[in-house]
Protein backbone atom coordinates (compact mmCIF):
# COMPACT_ATOMS: atom_id res chain seq x y z
CA UNK A 1 0.00 0.00 0.00
CA UNK A 2 1.29 2.98 -0.54
CA UNK A 3 1.82 5.62 2.00
CA UNK A 4 -0.37 8.90 1.18
CA UNK A 5 1.61 12.58 1.68
CA UNK A 6 0.93 14.05 4.64
CA UNK A 7 -1.37 16.46 5.00
CA UNK A 8 -1.15 19.99 4.11
CA UNK A 9 -2.74 22.02 6.40
CA UNK A 10 -2.70 25.78 4.83
CA UNK A 11 -4.37 23.98 1.93
CA UNK A 12 -6.43 21.75 4.12
CA UNK A 13 -7.66 25.60 5.95
CA UNK A 14 -8.54 27.48 2.38
CA UNK A 15 -10.34 24.42 1.50
CA UNK A 16 -12.40 24.61 4.50
CA UNK A 17 -12.63 28.73 4.16
CA UNK A 18 -14.17 28.44 0.52
CA UNK A 19 -16.16 25.47 1.45
CA UNK A 20 -17.82 27.45 4.28
CA UNK A 21 -18.34 30.37 1.91
CA UNK A 22 -19.96 28.56 -0.47
CA UNK A 23 -22.04 26.08 1.03
CA UNK A 24 -22.84 27.62 4.98
CA UNK A 25 -21.68 31.10 5.10
CA UNK A 26 -24.78 32.66 6.52
CA UNK A 27 -27.71 31.67 8.80
CA UNK A 28 -31.75 32.52 7.88
CA UNK A 29 -32.51 34.77 11.18
CA UNK A 30 -34.65 32.66 13.86
CA UNK A 31 -33.84 28.78 12.05
CA UNK A 32 -30.91 26.46 11.79
CA UNK A 33 -30.91 26.39 8.05
CA UNK A 34 -27.48 27.91 6.69
CA UNK A 35 -26.64 28.16 3.35
CA UNK A 36 -23.37 30.26 1.25
CA UNK A 37 -22.78 31.72 -1.86
CA UNK A 38 -23.60 28.69 -4.12
CA UNK A 39 -27.43 29.28 -3.97
CA UNK A 40 -26.74 32.87 -4.63
CA UNK A 41 -24.38 32.51 -7.65
CA UNK A 42 -26.82 29.99 -9.08
CA UNK A 43 -29.17 32.62 -9.40
CA UNK A 44 -27.25 34.23 -12.06
CA UNK A 45 -27.05 32.53 -15.10
CA UNK A 46 -23.83 31.12 -16.71
CA UNK A 47 -22.01 32.24 -13.15
CA UNK A 48 -23.59 29.99 -10.87
CA UNK A 49 -23.13 26.79 -13.28
CA UNK A 50 -19.66 27.24 -13.23
CA UNK A 51 -18.45 28.18 -9.54
CA UNK A 52 -19.84 24.51 -8.28
CA UNK A 53 -18.19 22.37 -10.45
CA UNK A 54 -14.71 24.21 -10.49
CA UNK A 55 -14.05 24.52 -6.84
CA UNK A 56 -15.22 20.79 -6.90
CA UNK A 57 -12.14 20.16 -8.93
CA UNK A 58 -10.00 22.03 -6.76
CA UNK A 59 -11.38 19.93 -3.81
CA UNK A 60 -11.05 16.11 -6.22
CA UNK A 61 -7.25 17.47 -7.21
CA UNK A 62 -6.20 17.91 -3.69
CA UNK A 63 -7.86 13.96 -2.97
CA UNK A 64 -5.82 13.22 -5.78
CA UNK A 65 -2.50 14.70 -4.74
CA UNK A 66 -3.20 12.78 -1.15
CA UNK A 67 -3.92 9.74 -2.77
CA UNK A 68 -7.28 9.08 -1.39
CA UNK A 69 -8.98 6.29 -2.19
CA UNK A 70 -10.18 6.07 -5.34
CA UNK A 71 -13.50 5.30 -4.13
CA UNK A 72 -13.40 7.80 -1.96
CA UNK A 73 -12.28 9.90 -5.08
CA UNK A 74 -15.56 8.93 -6.97
CA UNK A 75 -18.10 9.26 -3.95
CA UNK A 76 -16.51 12.87 -4.38
CA UNK A 77 -17.20 13.16 -7.97
CA UNK A 78 -20.97 11.92 -7.36
CA UNK A 79 -21.68 14.28 -4.73
CA UNK A 80 -20.28 17.23 -7.12
CA UNK A 81 -22.59 15.61 -9.89
CA UNK A 82 -25.82 15.49 -8.13
CA UNK A 83 -24.98 18.95 -6.51
CA UNK A 84 -24.49 20.07 -10.61
CA UNK A 85 -27.52 18.23 -11.62
CA UNK A 86 -30.24 19.90 -9.46
CA UNK A 87 -28.67 22.98 -10.28
CA UNK A 88 -30.05 22.58 -13.11
CA UNK A 89 -33.66 22.75 -12.19
CA UNK A 90 -34.12 26.72 -12.23
CA UNK A 91 -34.91 27.96 -8.61
CA UNK A 92 -35.40 24.17 -7.11
CA UNK A 93 -32.07 23.68 -7.66
CA UNK A 94 -31.12 26.35 -5.78
CA UNK A 95 -32.92 25.38 -2.72
CA UNK A 96 -32.06 21.90 -3.17
CA UNK A 97 -28.22 23.60 -2.75
CA UNK A 98 -28.92 24.86 0.71
CA UNK A 99 -29.77 21.33 1.42
CA UNK A 100 -27.26 19.29 -0.31
CA UNK A 101 -24.02 21.26 0.73
CA UNK A 102 -21.67 19.08 -2.01
CA UNK A 103 -18.74 21.20 -0.90
CA UNK A 104 -18.99 20.82 2.85
CA UNK A 105 -19.87 16.70 2.00
CA UNK A 106 -16.59 16.90 -0.27
CA UNK A 107 -14.17 18.59 2.34
CA UNK A 108 -15.53 16.04 5.16
CA UNK A 109 -14.57 13.06 2.98
CA UNK A 110 -10.95 14.51 2.47
CA UNK A 111 -10.54 15.27 5.70
CA UNK A 112 -11.55 12.35 7.06
CA UNK A 113 -9.49 10.35 4.58
CA UNK A 114 -6.84 12.51 4.35
CA UNK A 115 -5.45 10.89 7.82
CA UNK A 116 -2.85 8.09 7.02
CA UNK A 117 -3.92 4.90 6.79
CA UNK A 118 -7.56 5.00 6.77
CA UNK A 119 -9.25 3.16 4.68
CA UNK A 120 -12.07 3.54 2.67
CA UNK A 121 -15.69 2.62 4.71
CA UNK A 122 -18.24 0.57 3.65
CA UNK A 123 -20.86 3.57 3.74
CA UNK A 124 -18.80 5.06 0.37
CA UNK A 125 -19.57 1.74 -1.33
CA UNK A 126 -22.75 1.21 -0.41
CA UNK A 127 -23.42 5.37 -1.64
CA UNK A 128 -21.45 4.68 -4.97
CA UNK A 129 -22.95 1.65 -5.94
CA UNK A 130 -26.19 2.82 -5.18
CA UNK A 131 -25.16 5.99 -7.16
CA UNK A 132 -24.30 4.10 -10.07
CA UNK A 133 -27.79 1.76 -9.63
CA UNK A 134 -29.49 4.95 -10.25
CA UNK A 135 -28.11 6.14 -13.22
CA UNK A 136 -28.34 2.90 -14.30
CA UNK A 137 -31.79 2.88 -14.45
CA UNK A 138 -31.83 6.49 -15.40
CA UNK A 139 -30.65 5.32 -18.59
CA UNK A 140 -32.27 2.19 -19.19
CA UNK A 141 -35.46 3.42 -18.62
CA UNK A 142 -36.33 5.65 -21.84
CA UNK A 143 -35.30 2.60 -23.92
CA UNK A 144 -37.52 0.37 -22.47
CA UNK A 145 -40.48 3.44 -22.95
CA UNK A 146 -39.65 3.97 -26.17
CA UNK A 147 -39.52 -0.22 -26.81
CA UNK A 148 -43.13 -0.41 -25.22
CA UNK A 149 -44.34 2.56 -27.24
CA UNK A 150 -43.24 1.31 -30.39
CA UNK A 151 -44.11 -1.92 -29.47
CA UNK A 152 -47.29 -1.23 -27.84
CA UNK A 153 -48.70 0.96 -31.39
CA UNK A 154 -47.40 -1.88 -33.37
CA UNK A 155 -44.81 1.09 -34.90
CA UNK A 156 -42.21 -2.33 -35.30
Amino acid sequence: MSVRPPRDPVALEALRRWAVLLDSAFRIPGTRIRFGLDPILGLIPGLGDMTAPVFAGVILLQAIHMRLPMIVQLRMILNAGFDMLIGLVPILGNIADIGWKANMRNLALLERHARPGEPARRGDYVFVFVCLGILGVIAITPVILLVWLLTRFSLV
